[in-house]
């Protein structure tokens, strides 16, 4: 069975940097086992999974080792493939994912998700975090996914090179650690997630939804330029809308051709 499969690098305006994902077409879900071996065989942070649903379409997502409820750079790579590739016409689709229905509209070269928010509650300082990433921690958040975390400068979230093992021990699946931006961002951060197969994520649409929140609150603006500050680096602009936030980036094409699958 052949499969046409995209490589998209997400939150870039040119290739090798953001967030590679792979997207590929189905007429129907394959099984779950099936779609879990794609992914780790394509040995990206992300695989996306599409299939016709009307004129949108349904839209699932794995790492190299688990189904995720909600990922915001393969969307965002799901959306080129559409809008560029499949039907060029268009300027939005909607995505029906466990996440609810996820739009995306192209405006000129960029793609804005429209994505739930995910406020963060306050939590105390575990114990061993500032051991963990080897720098104090000023604040901490939670939610039922992720730890966030607050350091003193970008400088520190530009350097740190924490215990990827003791992250992997954590309660929650992933972590994010962020600080106030340096040159014209508002913020910058990095995203941990060894327990979903990833232990740095280059760019991450899903932990800038509860950035997103955070940051407008600290910061008294609705909306916010941000960088991810990983060995490839992207760029997101977000803009707070009540209990959604716009996520807004750009995408390359890296790769496009066909997929060889056991029928």
């Amino acid at each position: 069975m052949d499969v046409r499969i995209f490589q998209v690098d997400a939150f870039a305006d040119r290739l090798f940097s953001g967030n590679p994902a792979a997207v590929m077409l189905f007429d129907a879900f394959p099984d779950d086992a099936l779609m879990a071996r794609i992914a780790a065989e394509n040995n990206l942070a992300e695989t996306a999974f599409l299939v016709p649903q009307g004129d949108d379409f349904a839209l699932r997502w794995f790492t190299p080792e688990v189904e995720v409820p909600l990922c915001g750079h393969a969307t965002l790579a799901s959306a080129a493939v559409v809008l560029d590739r499949l039907d060029p016409g268009r300027t939005t689709i909607a995505f029906h994912t466990k996440s609810g229905i996820l739009t995306v509209a192209r405006q000129g070269d960029t793609y804005v998700m429209d994505f739930p928010s995910r406020p963060m509650v306050p939590v105390d300082i575990l114990p061993q975090i500032d051991m963990i990433l080897g720098a104090p921690v000023r604040e901490m958040r939670v939610d039922a996914f992720n730890y966030l975390t607050l350091l003193d400068s970008a400088q520190d979230v530009r350097r740190l090179s924490p215990d990827i093992a003791a992250i992997k021990q954590l309660d929650r699946a992933g972590l994010i650690v962020t600080a106030p931006g340096d040159a014209d961002f508002d913020m910058v951060s990095r995203y941990f997630a060894p327990a979903k197969g990833i232990d740095e994520d280059p760019v991450t649409g899903g932990a800038h939804a509860a950035l997103a929140p955070y940051w407008a609150a600290k910061l008294g603006k609705q909306q916010l330029h941000a960088y991810q500050a990983s060995a490839r680096g992207g760029v997101i602009d977000c803009a707070l809308q009540g209990d959604r936030v716009l996520l807004s980036g750009q995408c390359a094409f890296f790769m496009e051709g066909w997929a060889k699958l056991p029928c």
